[in-house]
């Protein structure tokens, strides 16, 4: 808990950066592009990692203690990585992130990562990471680079995409995230844009799907989107991080979704291990949007309310928590 609210963190990475693990240029630019973020985004009164740090494997019990033991979070999701394409485990390996939950079962959820260009392959290893290891819901990227050439895929695809979806829901499973925007390493930003959002959220109503990092650059047409789909939500994870190096720049992208969707539809986020979760946590706890801004474009105060719904509320009903015993439980 912070400042009287449950923290339900919507994303961390067991990374394995070690050099064999990369394939190719490709993984080292990828990897190479994550290094600079933390190294601009961590504020200068915080602990800042060497590239030679940070660029290592990371051990599940590294990421359990960074943000269980110091952070004040009280639930996590351990997010796998399918950049097969990439790292020879995709970066962040299902098969880690599932030790990573079972470290602490009762605070820790896994979700599940495929490729769905992988048709039947990827169905089955759904299968397996639901039926096996208690997948709670999945995340996919669209942006897909091998043997020096790109192979995106659309969530709005019926041959690609909605199979995938199907599965899922047969597995009783109705939350997708998916990364949108932050292009990294090779991928091309066109790739990452969240035009195909309209087509996956119209054609299954009944799953609620999760922008990830708002879709930046892409922002206003993310709000268009939200507005529009009830089932569309918007993750702040390595948006969160501009808090304290970019505030302004921070208050108008939350104001714009504050404005446009409202508080119910936006979840928090940390990244760790890029950024150590509890110093933009803290900040967020602290923050308010500036008042010029509030007169100038209309956009809403964060209240203790809303700060409530996005740093934990609002992910434990996507995941179908109660809130409230969840929320007691953790004071007690």
């Amino acid at each position: 808990m912070i400042n009287g609210a449950f923290v339900f963190d919507g994303v961390a990475h067991p990374f394995n950066f070690s050099e064999g693990n990369m394939l190719g240029s490709a993984g080292t630019m990828f990897s190479n592009h994550l290094y600079a973020f933390h190294a601009t985004l961590t504020p200068d009164d915080q602990p800042k990692m060497s590239a030679e740090e940070f660029l290592k494997e990371w051990s599940v019990e590294e990421i359990d203690r960074m943000v269980h033991d110091e952070s004040d979070t009280d639930m996590l999701v351990a997010m796998p990585l399918p950049l097969t394409d990439m790292f020879g485990d995709g970066l962040s390996a299902w098969e880690r992130c599932s030790e990573l939950a079972r470290l602490r079962p009762d605070k820790t959820v896994l979700w599940g990562s495929v490729n769905p260009l992988e048709g039947r392959k990827a169905l089955e290893l759904m299968e397996i990471q639901v039926k096996e290891h208690g997948a709670k819901a999945f995340k996919f990227y669209n942006v897909r680079y091998d043997y020096g050439q790109h192979f995106p895929w659309r969530m709005d695809d019926p041959q690609i995409a909605f199979p995938v979806f199907e599965k899922a829901q047969e597995l009783g499973i109705n939350l997708i995230g998916v990364h949108k925007g932050v292009p990294l390493g090779p991928q091309h930003v066109e790739h990452t844009q969240t035009w195909d959002m309209d087509g996956a959220a119209e054609a299954f109503p009944d799953i609620n799907f999760v922008i990830y990092h708002v879709g930046l650059p892409f922002i206003d047409e993310v709000c268009w989107q939200l507005i529009r789909f009830p089932n569309l939500y918007a993750s702040l994870a390595a948006t969160v991080n501009f808090v304290v190096r970019a505030p302004r720049q921070f208050a108008e992208v939350l104001g714009k979704l504050l404005f446009w969707c409202g508080e119910d539809k936006i979840i928090y986020g940390s990244e760790a291990p890029i950024w150590h979760p509890q110093w933009a946590l803290q900040a967020f706890a602290d923050f308010t949007i500036p008042q010029d801004l509030c007169d100038g474009y209309g956009y809403p105060q964060l209240t203790d309310q809303a700060k409530r719904k996005i740093l934990g509320e609002n992910l434990l009903r996507l995941h179908g928590m109660d809130v409230e015993p969840t929320v007691a439980a953790a004071e007690a």
